[in-house]
Parts: C-alpha cells; sequence; structure tokens
C-alpha cells in the first residue's frame, strides 16, 4: 500500500523581512499575576526564527527563555503582540485550529523524554501521525531512523532503550511529519554528556542536512555551540546575539549577563 502524501510544507513571502522565516514573535509581552505579585515574563520580544537554522535561547534563571518557547510554539497563551508559525498568525486561531497546527506544523522535543512505555520505539516515533489519521511517508521515516541510528532498536520498549536512545526516538518522532519548525526545552537536560552530544549532533544535522529548523532552550553553553545562532533573555527583554557561537563565547556572555542581573 503506498503512503498517503504529506500536506506541503508552508510557503513564506519572498520579500520584506518576513522572508524565509519559520516562527516569528512581534513585540510579545506575556505577564503572570497581578498586584504585589506580578512578574513580567516578556516585554515587547521581537525575534525571527529563520528557515533551516538551528537557534539556542539561552539567559539566566527566570529570563523568560522557556516562556519565550511556550509562545512561540502555540503551548502558552500571551497578553499582547503577536505569533506565527510562517505566515499563521497564532493569536487568530481558536483552540481546535491551534491544535492542529501544532500537530501538523510544529515538532516539539523536551527535557522529559515523553514516550510511552507500552509501545515500542516505532509506534512511539510514528504515534502523533497515527492518531491525526495519517500513513508517515515511508521513504521519509526510514530516512529519519536511519539518520538518528535506531534501525536496530525500533522494536524495543522505551525501557529496553538507553536515555539517549529514548531521546532519539523523541527527536525521530518531532521530524517524522515534516514539521515547519522543532521546538527543543532542555533536550539534553537529562543526558550523561555523551548522549547530549550524539542528540546535538543529529540536531544540527537535521538542520544541515535535512533543511529543517531548529529552536532550543538550553542553559548549557556546550550545548548552545551546536547552534548557528544565540539569542539571549534577560529579564524577560531580548538582550543581545550570537552567530557562530562557540562554548566558550557563549560563557563569557552568559557570565556578563548574570553578573548585571546581580547588580541591577
Amino acid at each position: 500500500m503506498t503512503a498517503e502524501p504529506l500536506a506541503p510544507r508552508p510557503t513564506y513571502p519572498t520579500t520584506g523581512s518576513a522572508a524565509a522565516v519559520a516562527a516569528a514573535t512581534t513585540e510579545l509581552t506575556k505577564v503572570y499575576g497581578g498586584g504585589d505579585t506580578r512578574v513580567v515574563a516578556l516585554d515587547r520580544v521581537s525575534v525571527d526564527f529563520r528557515e533551516g537554522e538551528f537557534t539556542a535561547i539561552m539567559g539566566p534563571s527566570g529570563c523568560g527563555k522557556s516562556t519565550l518557547m511556550h509562545c512561540a510554539a502555540g503551548l502558552d497563551s500571551f497578553g499582547s503582540g503577536s505569533v506565527r508559525i510562517g505566515t499563521t498568525e497564532l493569536g487568530a486561531l481558536d483552540d481546535r485550529q491551534l491544535t492542529a497546527l501544532r500537530r501538523d506544523r510544529i515538532g516539539f522535543v523536551f527535557q522529559a523524554f515523553n514516550l510511552l512505555p507500552t509501545l515500542t520505539a516505532l509506534e512511539n516515533i510514528t504515534l502523533p501521525m497515527d492518531i491525526a489519521g495519517r500513513r508517515p511517508d515511508r521513504q521519509w521515516l526510514d530516512h529519519v531512523i536511519a539518520r538518528v541510528g535506531l534501525a536496530e532498536r525500533l522494536g524495543h520498549r522505551p525501557g529496553q532503550l538507553s536515555g539517549g536512545q529514548q531521546q532519539r526516538v523523541a527527536v525521530a518522532r518531532a521530524l517524522v511529519s515534516r514539521p515547519a519548525i522543532v521546538f527543543g526545552d532542555e533536550p539534553t537536560g537529562n543526558l550523561d554528556s555523551r548522549s547530549g552530544a550524539e542528540v546535538l549532533g543529529f540536531l544540527r544535522d537535521s538542520v544541515r542536512e535535512l533543511g529543517q529548523t531548529v529552536v532550543m532552550v538550553t542553559h548549557d553553553p556546550v550545548a548552545a555551540g551546536y547552534a548557528d545562532r544565540v539569542v539571549f533573555l534577560s529579564d524577560g527583554h531580548l538582550v543581545d546575539e550570537m552567530a557562530r557561537p562557540t562554548p566558550d563565547r557563549v560563557l563569557d556572555r552568559m557570565k556578563a549577563l548574570d553578573a548585571r542581573a546581580r547588580t541591577t
């Protein structure tokens, strides 16, 4: 039986500032609480995440980096400003439409692997498409499985896999539907350094070899060194950006941000 063709990847404007942008926030503001407990988690943050690029989001603890990712991915609401996936404005979608967009156009990789323990690796990889009633493109599925090095482990359940292997299953699950963008929230936070390097290497390869767009929140300068670009937040503001990061350069920038945070 031939696989059903996947919906085409979304297209983007070819002129102006929105060209080749997979996701973007404009003047994004998110506030928690009110009165004495009011916290401004994001304060008018505008940032583009470009197609075919690996971007890391960093900053001191509590700076708003995970909040930014959750709002940009449609996982959390926001107070004002706008969020776009491609040319789709998330604030204009109802709950049903937002659920469909997350399912069809966004991939997620979290610190907790979020695998179902009773399913095999292959069943976990294809689960979102199974739920959506779509058959994966077999050629693409085989390619992703080969790239993450899981061909010999597809029949194993999560409890029979190492942490690094479980996270590679989660990465494959995020990629199999060919999403417009993959968001990762501390995706190597539960892994040892070797397993973390394997997962980060694959995410980087998915950008360079598969044309994927990846946005990752991390606190680790070594992890950020795998990215093409790092954006830095502090106290809910976008304060800096670095192209072609290295762990040492990122660490120096983080030390400066931490020092500034302690003096304000």
